[in-house]
Order: C-alpha cells, then sequence, then structure tokens
C-alpha cells in the first residue's frame, strides 16, 4: 500500500464538491445509461451487450495528492474505465473521517459501484456498511487485506504487506546486513505497520522502528539523518515509499554513513536510484495494476457476475523485487507512469 501523505499537506478536499470536482468521464455517453444500485442480479444486461452501457464508479482512496504512487492507481483504473465505457470519479483524503465522507458522498450520487481502501478499517466501516446497505458492490484495493472479508466487500486487489514485509526480511539476510531500521511514515496505518512487523518475522539482524512525518519531507530527511548520527551500527535503512526512500539517500549523505537503502514501491526517480546504485532494491505492489483491477472487477460484476477469488481469496499484485539486475525491464513502464 501506499498512504504518504506529500509535503504539499492535508490533501482533504470539502466533500459536497469533492466528487463532482474529480470526475473523470471516459469513453462516450450512449443510451444505454446506468441505473442506481448496481448488484449482478439487478441488471438485465450480459457481457455480450454491456458495450452499449454505462456505469458510474467511484474510487475513493486515502492517497495524498500528487503522490507519484496514487497518480499510477488513477492511471490504471482510468485504463480500465476506458475500456468498459465506465463513467469513473476518483476521489481522495488522508484524513479517515474524510474518506468516509467521500464514500457516503458516492451513495448520494448513486454510483454502481465503489473501490475502497482501507487504511484504517475501523474508520471506514460504518460507511462501507452504508454502501452495502444501498446495494452498492464495493471492492477494496491497496490497503486492508486482513479486514476486507469480515467488512463484506466482495474482492480485494493488492499486496499482502506481512508477506512483503517478509521477503525484505529475507533478502535483507542474503545481503549479510545485521541491523535495521524500518522507518514509519504515518503512525497506525496497518499497513505500513505490517510491512516493518513482517520484516521483523524473519530478518535474523536486529530491526527498530523509526516514527517521522510524512507530511514534513525536510523533517523526514533530517530525523533519518540524526539517527544514523547517533547509531553508527545501522547498515540497512528500510523505506515505505519511493519519496522517502530518495529523501534516505540524502540523509546516508549528510549523516556520513555507509548503510544501504531498501524500499517498497518505486517511482521513475526511484527506478533510476537503483540504476545508479543509490538504492538497493524496491519492492513493487504495482499500484497501476491495482487500479485497473478494481474498476475492471466492478465492471465484471455487475455485467457478468463475475467474483474474483470467489469471494475468499485476494488477487495479489506483489511483492517483486527490483533491483539493479532487473530494472531495466521496468524502467520504460516507469517513465511512462505506470509501473
Amino acid at each position: 500500500m501506499n498512504t504518504s501523505p506529500t509535503p504539499h499537506g492535508s490533501t482533504r478536499h470539502p466533500r459536497a464538491t469533492a466528487l463532482a470536482s474529480a470526475v473523470v468521464v471516459v469513453g462516450l455517453l450512449t443510451a444505454g445509461c446506468s441505473g442506481s444500485g448496481g448488484s449482478a442480479s439487478d441488471s438485465s444486461d450480459t457481457a455480450g451487450k454491456a458495450g452499449t452501457a454505462r456505469i458510474k464508479v467511484a474510487m475513493i482512496t486515502h492517497g495524498a495528492e500528487g503522490d507519484e504512487f496514487w497518480e499510477r492507481v488513477k492511471k490504471g483504473a482510468e485504463a480500465a474505465a476506458a475500456k468498459g465505457n465506465i463513467e469513473l470519479t476518483y476521489a481522495s483524503d488522508a484524513d479517515p473521517a474524510g474518506q468516509a465522507g467521500l464514500v457516503r458522498d458516492a451513495i448520494g450520487e448513486r454510483v454502481d459501484g465503489i473501490a475502497v481502501t482501507l487504511a484504517r478499517p475501523d474508520a471506514m466501516k460504518a460507511a462501507v456498511d452504508q454502501a452495502q446497505a444501498a446495494g452498492i458492490p464495493v471492492v477494496g484495493l491497496n490497503s486492508g487485506i486482513d479486514a476486507w472479508r469480515s467488512q463484506g466487500l466482495l474482492e480485494y486487489f493488492g499486496q499482502d504487506e506481512s508477506v512483503a514485509g517478509r521477503a525484505l526480511g529475507d533478502k535483507l539476510d542474503d545481503l549479510k546486513a545485521k541491523r535495521a531500521l524500518c522507518v514509519v511514515h504515518e503512525r497506525g496505518n496497518v499497513a505500513v505497520e505490517a510491512r516493518c512487523a513482517g520484516v521483523k518475522k524473519t530478518f535474523s539482524g536486529q530491526t527498530e522502528n523509526l516514527y517521522v512525518d510524512g507530511t514534513n519531507m525536510d523533517a523526514v530527511t533530517s530525523v533519518i539523518a540524526a539517527k544514523l548520527r547517533q547509531d553508527s551500527g545501522i547498515d540497512e535503512v528500510i523505506l515505505n515509499g519511493a519519496q522517502f526512500a530518495l529523501a534516505a539517500v540524502d540523509s546516508v549523505k549528510e549523516s556520513g554513513s555507509k548503510a544501504k537503502i531498501a524500499t517498497f514501491d518505486l517511482n521513475d526517480d526511484l527506478v533510476k536510484a537503483v540504476q545508479d546504485g543509490k538504492v538497493q532494491f524496491a519492492v513493487d505492489q504495482q499500484p497501476y495494476l491495482q487500479g485497473y483491477l478494481a474498476v475492471d472487477a466492478l465492471w465484471l460484476y455487475r455485467f457478468n457476475g463475475n467474483v474474483s477469488g470467489g469471494g475468499e481469496a485476494p488477487v495479489l499484485t506483489g511483492p517483486a523485487f527490483v533491483t539493479k539486475q532487473n530494472v531495466e525491464k521496468v524502467a520504460k513502464f516507469a517513465a511512462n507512469g505506470t509501473r
């Protein structure tokens, strides 16, 4: 998952206007407009004639505006909407109460499906329940792999963050690391905490969490640098977002540390950093794929009653390691803003 607020601060949108102002209309409006509700059993349309029908889907995340990770999620969602003649609304709010409000706004707009992230599952439960009570199918993506079934979501698309963390811990052992610092940029985010906990489960060395304010990139850089100056035994710094990994490159330089840098998630600049050897590797959860699959899943459910994983198993989009040895395979896609 990715929850990183940008240095620009809060991205909360006024709820009364957020959905209207964030609408991305893809495709041509046709005579077969959507009805409200959106359950598969409601529709008399079939997959064979779905191309003449139009549905409304809202994607509502906790992502920060301008964050390249969430731009990739949005691009994937838009690609699926273009293919399916879907009217797609994307809106986000890093504040869980604001995100829940956006879900309620979507319910009021009588959308045919909602794709939502559950970075704070408890805060989202009531809004998700309201959507389901209104007959609107809801799928999850990116965050909430431990909560989507208990909250009754149809499907989930993302990375098992605990599995990803354990895989990273194994890789640190392969690299002969001894002391790891796992930087948490958003305290209480279940996915980020699960990553660091996963690292601790498999890494045979020592792991310590460092909490920073992800909304202030200068502070992130200085706090990491101060920790590295204080503890010269740290030989690996683990970040939970590409922009934080790039900031940590500066932290290592400022502190004079010899620590290596690894991260979850990537973007074009991070790919270049891997190519240059400034970052050892990145764990890619494929955000573009998450956005694409979530929107496409609602189209398939609406018109053909399909439920990936039978409603019991998540569809995993990661983890995949991007290293100096294989980075060229993804570099051109990262440059396009899709990896």
